[in-house]
């Protein structure tokens, strides 16, 4: 290449210099079909180009750090190999889908500990009148009986039982908690975050019932995404739009 002359090419090193990863990562993303061919050098380097540089890019905030659930993470995958496949219009396309798929979790996150402050508050949420067998409110809820003695045994919610024969007895208290812990179980909330504000509201303290959803304590060693669930989502609905912004981007390049 004579001096002075741009290099066309990019290799492994300055891509994860770029990016900011280690060259290994560069190596994977393209074995995993995260990145378009790459082509070699006639001694075997692989060359990579610009638009291999954007596409790492993308990959890398695409899925570096957790994602919240399987359905999120396997979105933001198959936007990643679409745009890897070349077709960025369609990645275009399934990135903005992909952020109407977290804004709705998000949603239905956020209705979810509306219903716990209203009901925490003192709003009635069930009007059973006589007791219910663990069937029967299993039923009720639409979950299993399993369910219902796993959320007593991991200290959700406490069961009185008949005096003579020491069946479970769920009121209308019980059914409403239960009521609560299914709707944001279902939110995304993990057992754990449910827990830790359960213990806050039944200690007689009703402030900050949200955030002791989503701030784990410091007893907690290991934590994942549905511990932190309206960060973690809140944090994914910023990523999104991040990756909406590098398609766009790269769009523009690869146009002119």
């Amino acid at each position: 290449m004579a001096r002075g002359q741009k290099r066309e090419h990019l290799y492994t090193s300055e891509v994860a210099r770029e990016v900011g990863v280690h060259p290994n990562t560069v190596r994977l993303y393209e074995e995993w079909g995260l990145l378009p061919p790459v082509p070699r050098s006639p001694s075997g380097y692989r060359l990579y180009s610009r638009a291999h540089l954007d596409q790492m890019r993308l990959a890398r905030t695409a899925l570096h750090g957790p994602w919240p659930g399987r359905t999120i993470r396997r979105s933001v995958q198959e936007m990643v190999h679409q745009a890897a496949s070349g077709d960025l219009g369609g990645a275009l396309e399934m990135a903005y889908r992909h952020l109407a798929l977290v804004q709705a979790e998000r949603a239905q996150a956020e209705a979810a500990a509306r219903l716990l402050e209203r009901w925490a508050g003192g709003t009635a949420v069930d009007t059973t009148a006589q007791p219910l067998t663990i069937g029967q409110t299993a039923r009720l809820l639409g979950v299993t009986a399993d369910a219902l003695r796993t959320w007593e045994r991991n200290g959700l919610v406490r069961i009185p039982r008949h005096p003579h024969s020491g069946y479970r007895l769920y009121g209308a208290a019980e059914i409403g908690r239960l009521r609560v812990i299914r709707m944001l179980s279902r939110a995304g909330y993990s057992q754990m975050a449910i827990l830790r504000m359960m213990l806050q509201l039944d200690g007689s303290s009703r402030a900050g019932l949200r955030q002791a959803l989503d701030t784990p304590g410091p007893d907690e060693d290991v934590h994942i995404a549905a511990d932190r669930w309206l960060s973690s989502l809140e944090q994914q609905e910023e990523r999104a739009a991040s990756l909406i912004a590098q398609l766009e981007a790269m769009i523009q390049r690869r146009g002119g």
